[in-house]
């Protein structure tokens, strides 16, 4: 939309006149008496307004207070103000151009002067507009192909990680489940207010997308004992805990993404979702706070969803045993905070398993 109106502004009417005669064939002109005036109408039609001729001395309001109120209003980067003005002393010129007056104009005004100054510096700010606009458009493309990839990658890590929970008997909705755990989990530990707690939208969307990727290293474990029914031997287990690096080894094969978040989260939960908090878990025996909050978040969310579903190797168990098996410590040590919030969500994800 282009703007049109010039608002002039002047307690003289014979000024008013003159100015508006100057600009009246090719613009839409609007005139206030006063400096409070000016201020209503820039309220009513800033979106319309392209230059405000101001006189500085006025009554109610004069044209300093009138700039103070704009620059209030965040109006004074996009209107252009000239100050149309008698008194010309060092003093109200220096406060006129720090209020940011585009140009002090002394009176008697001669008109072909004025609209020259005046319409030079309009199409100066409409071009600036209108370059801001094409800059604003493409941004918004660049924003939507950005999410286009976004998408397109988050199609890809699910489709690979439900293709390898396939391999281990399961649905794929494990990783559904997985995603969802973690994300409930992130919000119920932010409402704690804890700034350790404090992740974004953005960042808990990223953590639980990158949550689906925790088990990527079972591709390189051997199939016999992936869906061994029976208990683990000693040796098949130090196989089986081996997935947490290959999950890595897998990751660092894309190294274009490795200054992308999404994928630290992911590396950092492959390495390190069977830690546990009392430093007994794998494959870096990390203690406490050692472990990374997604990691914990992750750690505790597979744990609870492989004790409450089906798997190759046992039978679901009902969620009142699964949260007596994680809170005494049969399944490992949590972090106590983790563990609080995983009772504040059960009613939210019971029966939803």
């Amino acid at each position: 939309m282009e703007k049109k109106d010039i608002l002039i502004v002047d307690d003289m009417e014979i000024n008013r006149a003159i100015l508006s005669q100057i600009f009246a064939d090719r613009n839409q002109i609007l005139e206030g008496e006063n400096g409070l005036e000016a201020v209503q109408i820039l309220e009513e039609r800033r979106e319309h307004i392209a230059a405000v001729l101001l006189d500085i001395l006025m009554p109610v309001m004069d044209g300093f207070q009138v700039m103070e109120k704009m620059k209030d209003m965040g109006l004074m980067e996009k209107i252009p103000v000239f100050l149309i003005t008698a008194d010309s002393s060092e003093e109200s010129m220096r406060r006129g151009y720090q209020l940011g007056a585009m140009d002090i104009i002394e009176k008697p005004i001669v008109p072909y002067f004025v609209r020259r100054r005046v319409e030079s510096v309009m199409e100066l700010f409409a071009a600036r507009e209108r370059l801001s606009h094409v800059v604003e458009l493409q941004g918004q493309k660049l924003r939507r192909q950005e999410q286009e990839i976004l998408n397109l990658n988050y199609s890809i890590i699910e489709s690979l990680s439900t293709a390898i929970e396939f391999r281990s008997g399961e649905s794929g909705e494990h990783v559904k489940r997985i995603r969802r755990l973690t994300r409930l989990l992130l919000e119920a530990l932010g409402r704690t207010g804890k700034k350790e707690y404090a992740f974004s939208d953005r960042e808990i969307q990223e953590i639980s997308q990158a949550s689906i990727m925790h088990d990527v290293g079972k591709i390189a474990i051997s199939d016999l004992i992936l869906n061994k029914p029976g208990r683990l031997t000693d040796e098949e287990f130090e196989i089986m805990k081996s997935h947490t690096v290959m999950g890595c080894q897998v990751l660092e094969q894309i190294p274009q993404y490795k200054n992308n978040r999404l994928y630290q989260y992911a590396y950092d939960i492959c390495r390190h979702h069977h830690e546990r908090w009392d430093g007994k878990g794998y494959p870096d025996g990390l203690k406490g706070r050692e472990i990374t909050v997604w990691s914990q978040v992750v750690s505790v969310a597979d744990v609870f969803d492989a004790l409450t579903n089906k798997r190759v190797y046992k039978p679901a168990i009902p969620v009142p045993e699964a949260m007596d098996m994680i809170f005494t410590g049969q399944c490992g040590a949590f972090n106590p905070e983790l563990l609080e919030a995983l009772e504040k969500i059960l009613p939210q994800i019971e029966g939803k398993m």
